[in-house]
């Protein structure tokens, strides 16, 4: 008797692909995306770990006072122990005096919580995915911009591009040229390197523009150690 093997069926998944706008804020194509990034199912758990984690490692925990036994002052027994009517009490040292001890004041501390790589790029490429399957990413063709400064001509790229809210620009590179210094001075626009983008950014903007190949930069970077 001979066994057929069944054919496996291929899920077929639609192309993942951004529009692209020249400088001048007119149409000029897609961009395809790559599923590894862009394609990724939702995990509001891991999401909500993410968050936890980067604004506990926000926290400073420099805050500091001083104990009774920290200050400055003499041991020395302000009033005799009897006899005067009062209450009794040590050095001035204590924290009903002027110029005393903080009782359970605040101590420095660290807040910082730990996770590991595999699951902060994960986060990434979720965050990404979702603003992706919302429509808010969007790339950014600025090779035709002028070697001078224009923060009009940014402004008006962002209109004709519809841009709403806080707007993230993911860069090939951080350097100073004519595109960063026209972009900074724009209200609700912040600015960041591909290769060291992390997942909260991504979510606490509304939309996402890649400059250039950012997204090539973004995939070499995130992808080339994919296995370790």
């Amino acid at each position: 008797m001979v066994q057929t093997k069944a054919k496996k069926e291929v899920k077929k998944t639609a192309k993942l692909e951004a529009p692209v706008f020249s400088i001048d804020g007119k149409n000029a194509g897609t961009e395809v995306l790559p599923a590894e990034i862009f394609g990724q199912e939702q995990n509001p758990q891991l999401i909500a770990q993410y968050v936890r984690v980067y604004l506990a490692n926000q926290r400073q925990g420099n805050a500091s006072a001083q104990t009774r036994a920290e200050v400055t002052g003499t041991t020395q027994k302000v009033y005799r122990q009897k006899g005067t009517g009062r209450a009794r009490h040590g050095a001035a040292k204590a924290n009903l005096f002027r110029g005393g001890g903080v009782t359970f004041g605040p101590l420095v501390r660290d807040f910082s919580l730990s996770m590991n790589k595999k699951q902060k790029k994960q986060a990434l490429f979720i965050s990404l995915s979702q603003k992706a399957k919302d429509s808010n990413v969007k790339v950014l063709d600025t090779k035709t911009f002028s070697d001078e400064p224009k923060t009009k001509t940014v402004s008006n790229a962002m209109k004709a591009m519809k841009m709403q809210g806080k707007i993230l620009v993911v860069m090939p590179k951080v350097e100073k040229n004519s595109f960063i210094l026209s972009t900074r001075n724009i209200q609700n626009i912040d600015i960041v390197q591909a290769t060291t983008i992390n997942a909260y950014e991504v979510m606490n903007h509304n939309e996402i523009i890649f400059v250039n190949d950012a997204v090539q930069v973004l995939t070499d970077h995130f992808l080339k150690n994919e296995n370790n």
